[in-house]
């Protein structure tokens, strides 16, 4: 079975400001996709398509050349903001991708089979690309498609400077997701871990719950149902410049509907992330420990060639 690895690198990330898609934070300048990638290949999967804008191309694959040479197949695919559902059209004022549903999307003339989609700027752990792998390679016919995420604990992704946005998952007896809410601005103010919702209203945590960083598992099944969601989304938010399709919402909706069943899979890893330009020493300190430990090569590039 051949396992696609889908790289979402289209964000402007406007809160980090610069390229976080391929920022050196590695030992030997290596980008936290890179290691995604390692990890991903290591686990057996045999392509990557990175979603990105195209103004971005060049660099981008200057970045995978230098790293990966030709010890891996990859490919482009563009968020395009013009790419919508026939009888919809682009807003003038609209200048911010449409989401990650929509960026995932963008992937499926490039993708031929089960596949893992995941964010260029964080890193995961090599445990859940082998989980989410075998999850893939053993789907069972549930009678309604079975995707996966993989699942971390709150505390272990929080930043010291500022707010981050997590989904907060709610879990059956049975491991698979009820609903997924998606908390914005979440930190500690004076000892009180909280953040905001979407809709605006205080939501208040404790480090203990389990997140998806938006790690995703999922079959070609998946594509149909996104393509229906994101028209829906359109019709009532077409209109607001600032509005995204988020993937979680999507999958809220189809489990809602009974469309869809997901299965909450323990990252069992380190999750790292530079949200924040002060992020990123963190960030390379964590990964220096992880190569001294041997679990990474020092460099990448040459590990690969």
């Amino acid at each position: 079975m051949d396992l696609t690895l889908v790289v979402l690198a289209a964000g402007l990330s406007t809160r980090y400001g610069g390229l976080k898609q391929i920022e050196p934070v590695g030992p030997s300048g290596e980008a936290l996709m890179d290691y995604g990638i390692y990890d991903a290949v290591r686990a057996g999967f045999t392509k990557v398509v990175l979603v990105t804008r195209r103004e971005l191309k060049g660099a981008l694959r200057e970045h995978m050349d230098q790293v990966f040479g030709r010890s891996v197949a990859f490919t482009f695919a563009y968020q395009e903001l013009d790419a919508l559902p026939p009888g919809f059209t682009l807003p003038a004022e609209r200048v911010k991708p449409w989401g990650t549903g929509h960026a995932v999307l963008s992937a499926e003339a490039e993708v031929s089979g089960p596949f893992v989609a995941i964010n260029a700027d964080d890193f995961y752990g090599a445990s859940a690309y082998a989980a989410l792998a075998d999850h893939l390679r053993n789907e069972r016919d549930a009678g309604i498609p079975e995707f996966a995420a993989a699942g971390y604990t709150l505390r272990d992704t929080l930043s010291e400077h500022g707010g981050v946005s997590r989904g907060v998952c709610e879990v059956d007896a049975e491991g698979y997701l009820t609903r997924v809410t998606e908390v914005k601005k979440i930190e500690d103010a004076n000892g009180a871990l909280a953040g905001v919702t979407v809709a605006g209203q205080r939501y208040v945590l404790d480090g203990s719950e389990t997140i998806s960083m938006n790690i995703w598992a999922a079959t070609r099944a998946a594509f149909p149902l996104l393509r229906e969601k994101f028209s829906s989304f359109l019709e009532d938010h077409l209109s607001d410049p600032d509005s995204e399709f988020l993937l979680s919402t999507a999958v809220n909706d189809l489990i809602a509907a009974g469309r869809a069943r997901v299965k909450v899979i323990p990252a069992g890893g380190p999750w790292l992330g530079v949200t924040f330009q002060d992020d990123r020493r963190y960030v390379a300190e964590k990964l220096s420990e992880l190569v001294e430990a041997r679990d990474y090569p020092a460099d990448i590039s040459a590990a690969m060639r």
